[in-house]
């Protein structure tokens, strides 16, 4: 009987690998011994898809990128301030997914295609929509100022669940705070709705006094 084959080394399947590490146990827990292991693959072996670690957490950076939905953007029809929202839920839902990989998103596109992709597709539906190109550019790094914040940890999560953490004494507001981490994911998106409402309806202003 012929022996299974194993599956071919991919820098799909190293990618995929990556993430699902970085997913699990963080950015530190990334290293070429560590995939090889993990793929069932020489060390050696992942050098002819990736140079470094570095390039391999930039190309899961960019696979979470590509996650985000860009079709809003090539509906003509719809409104500047609607797809900016639709995008930014997508985008947040995004990183929400892979909060492990944001630090390495927040350092910008760089070279990664899906990034710079994402970057193009915002600033471009900011121009057509009639804002000037500064204030385009403007709108894309506010957006992911705000989003990118959003992903990097819980609001809610970031209160203990121990009433006796808020004396009274010293805290005479939050005698509910010990409930705020069981309601984390509800509190924090309505938070991030919040503020993005917020933002939209600021921009919004500005948009109609443009000349």
């Amino acid at each position: 009987m012929a022996r299974p084959r194993k599956p071919l080394l991919s820098t799909d399947r190293i990618v995929e690998t990556a993430r699902t590490l970085v997913d699990a146990e963080g950015l530190a827990a990334v290293s070429t011994r560590r995939l090889a292991a993990e793929l069932g693959v020489s060390g050696p072996s992942l050098y002819n898809h990736f140079r470094t670690k570095d390039e391999i957490l930039e190309a899961v950076a960019d696979s979470v990128s590509a996650q985000v939905d860009l079709s809003m953007f090539e509906d003509t029809g719809r409104e500047w301030r609607t797809a900016l929202h639709d995008w930014a839920v997508s985008y947040r839902a995004a990183l929400r997914d892979h909060p492990n990989i944001v630090p390495v998103l927040a350092q910008g596109p760089g070279r990664r295609p899906a990034g710079l992709r994402l970057a193009d597709a915002v600033y471009g539906a900011m121009v057509r929509a009639g804002w000037p190109a500064a204030q385009a550019t403007s709108i894309g790094a506010l957006m992911r100022y705000f989003i990118m914040g959003s992903a990097l940890g819980s609001f809610a999560g970031g209160f203990v669940d121990d009433v006796s953490a808020y004396d009274p004494a010293d805290y005479p507001h939050l005698g509910q705070a010990h409930l705020l981490a069981e309601q984390q994911e509800k509190i924090d998106e309505r938070a991030f709705e919040t503020g993005l409402t917020a933002l939209l309806d600021g921009l919004a202003r500005q948009f109609a006094q443009l000349p």
